[in-house]
């Protein structure tokens, strides 16, 4: 199985995002430290466009055979389009993978038990794809727009239904998706209808885009049990 970090060197909102200091090594580090710990990878590589994040990536234990092209590194490549340019690569140095999987770089939530879980579910249940997902809290049923300056209810039949008996719903988390390769390259999609699930609480995980995220991000990581 191959790990797929992919890690950008363009970030406007937050310079250098993906390298930046978090809790006294680059964020970068936790994504590859655990994938390693897991003991579920026999390559864990990082597929990046900058050759600083290349040097600490292999600083800390993992594999950069190349560098992202220039097409997969603006804002428009899609995740898919990374992964798909690295699976080639390594095909076309006799590396095959059965499956892999591609993690986000700024993960330092989740835990090598994530991965080792994930991979399982993968595998047994014979599944395209396993991906983490976070429960909407509140309810996604109960938003609301704003036109013209006032508030409009976006789904009105439910303003009256009580909170608890409105079904869950949620949402992609971001942390990681396992797959397996073949069908990824059938699908061209990290969602099928074949795509399992690793649920997290919302404590194991956080998208960051703005520095107030990344502050989020710090007290979640503090409060973590020792």
């Amino acid at each position: 199985m191959l790990a797929i970090i992919t890690a950008r060197g363009g970030s406007k909102r937050i310079p250098k995002k993906n390298i930046k200091d978090f809790f006294g090594k680059p964020v970068i580090a936790y994504a590859i430290e655990t994938a390693l710990q897991s003991g579920v990878f026999k390559k864990v590589m990082v597929s990046t466009d900058s050759s600083e994040i290349a040097e600490i990536a292999k600083k800390y234990g993992a594999e950069v055979p190349f560098l992202r092209s220039e097409k997969n590194s603006d804002d428009h490549a899609t995740t898919a389009d990374v992964i798909l340019e690295v699976i080639d690569s390594y095909n076309k140095n006799s590396y095959f993978p059965k499956n892999a999987c591609c993690i986000y770089p700024i993960t330092p939530l989740i835990t090598k038990e994530h991965h080792i879980e994930a991979s399982k579910k993968l595998i047994e249940k014979n599944l395209d794809v396993v991906m983490t997902i976070a429960k909407f809290e509140p309810h996604i049923q109960r938003c609301l727009s704003v036109k013209n300056d006032l508030l409009i209810c976006d789904n009105p039949q439910f303003k009256n239904i009580r909170t608890q008996d409105l079904e869950d719903k949620f949402y992609d988390a971001g942390q990681f998706y396992f797959f397996n390769v073949e069908k990824f390259l059938h699908n061209k999609s990290l969602l099928t209808t074949n795509t399992g699930f690793i649920c997290l609480d919302s404590d194991k995980c956080q998208d960051v885009d703005t520095m107030q995220d990344w502050r989020i991000l710090e007290m979640k990581y503090s409060a973590r049990p020792n």
